[in-house]
């Protein structure tokens, strides 16, 4: 969030709170990765994309990891092709997690109805 106010020329200043400042929009873009990813997939669902949850739970993962990862390079704040593999696995099985949660419960979902 530090690069992004700055390069929208609006730096958050040194105080009290600034690391909470920083760290909220962080995280609520995350929210907002996680709920459009999920949205776009039930409506992907709903309109009759349905790969079997093997497919579809790390495709929904990895679909949130680009929506995540794609942003943080363009805005330079880090650089995927310098992550060692550990990085990219600190940064995949969350996403993956993610997918196969998200994909599970869609699918069941649409079983009920």
């Amino acid at each position: 969030m530090e690069k992004i106010t700055e390069k929208a020329g609006h730096p958050v200043p040194e105080s009290d709170g600034r690391d909470n400042r920083l760290s909220g929009p962080g995280a609520l873009t995350g929210i907002a990765v996680g709920v459009g990813t999920g949205a776009a997939v039930a409506l992907l669902h709903r309109a009759g994309v349905r790969p079997p949850g093997r497919l579809g739970g790390p495709a929904t993962g990895a679909l949130a990891m680009v929506l995540t990862d794609v942003p943080i390079a363009g805005l330079g704040i880090s650089d995927p092709r310098t992550w060692s593999p550990a990085d990219w696995t600190a940064d995949a099985l969350p996403h993956l997690a993610y997918g196969l949660v998200t994909y599970g419960l869609i699918s069941a979902a649409h079983r009920h109805h």
